[in-house]
């Protein structure tokens, strides 16, 4: 078995058995979206914003087992304002036909070498959520979308 397999597979086995059940207590529930990249089932708590978890970049690392991509999906083709777009918040993810989702990617490290820190990745993805809410919410983006429910 090569290296990014191997990777691959701690990867999946951490997110189905920590991460998973862990957002779970968090209020997170697993999403009917689908990302348009990323094969994996991902989770929401809110219906605007899905996580979603690549767990094939960056496999090939020998560190590969230490870290994973969260990836936050906003699926609606909304216009955002300037003040949103940045890779500090959201870049677009062509879905084809000339519309686009919003995404927000994050490294997401839940060991560094022997000591593991799985509670405070957890407690970091939870963060960034808050965060990308909040100012989605700031900019009315949140009413906008769901005035168009």
């Amino acid at each position: 078995m090569y290296l990014k397999e191997v990777n691959q597979i701690f990867r999946s086995a951490i997110l189905n058995t920590y991460f998973q059940p862990e957002l779970a207590k968090l209020g997170y529930e697993q999403t009917s979206v689908k990302h348009g990249l990323i094969g994996t089932g991902g989770v929401s708590k809110d219906g605007v914003l899905h996580i979603f978890f690549d767990i094939e970049t960056g496999s090939e690392y020998p560190d590969g087992d230490e870290w994973v991509i969260a990836e936050y999906l906003l699926p609606f083709d909304v216009k955002l304002p300037d003040s949103l777009k940045s890779p500090d918040l959201f870049t677009t993810l062509s879905i084809g036909q000339g519309k686009k989702h919003w995404r927000h990617r994050e490294l997401i490290r839940y060991r560094s070498g022997r000591a593991k820190r799985l509670e405070e990745a957890r407690d970091f993805i939870e963060r960034k959520r808050s965060e990308l809410y909040s100012a989605l919410n700031e900019n009315s983006i949140i009413t906008k979308l769901k005035d168009e429910r």
